[in-house]
């Protein structure tokens, strides 16, 4: 079973406002953040700047959030060994149930699972080979 981590949430445009927002999520992914404050931040109103995200990014700005977070939560998993409440706690959920469950969600596999089966991946892709003897 392989697993591919998400793709950069990389803006497709230039656009000083929405980068703005971006850059204030991935300062504080564990914020509870609104569209309405995070329309503050990149100093529009809430509706011009949903649209403008939306068009930079390709979807809306909770949804770059979730993605976000759940990508930081992927790499904690596979690189570190924090408990998943800690992990939920870091980047922004309230409980392990709910990172589990929206984990799950966007990555069709528990996070306990993908933690074991990204280490029998690194374990597998570190081990030495070994030639029958003749």
């Amino acid at each position: 079973m392989s697993f591919v981590a998400l793709p950069a949430n990389d803006l497709r445009s230039q656009d000083t406002f929405v980068e703005k927002a971006v850059a204030a999520m991935r300062a504080d992914p564990a914020r509870r953040w609104t569209v309405a404050a995070l329309s503050r931040v990149a100093g529009l109103s809430r509706a011009p700047f949903a649209r403008r995200f939306r068009r930079a990014t390709g979807m809306p700005p909770l949804r770059w959030l979730t993605e976000h977070r759940l990508g930081l939560a992927q790499r904690s998993l596979v690189e570190g060994d924090l408990p998943l409440a800690e992990i939920a706690v870091e980047i922004g959920y309230a409980s392990e149930f709910a990172l589990s469950k929206a984990f799950k969600r966007l990555f069709g596999i528990a996070p306990g699972l993908y933690r074991r089966a990204a280490s029998v991946g690194r374990r597998a892709s570190v081990a030495p080979i070994f030639r029958a003897a003749a």
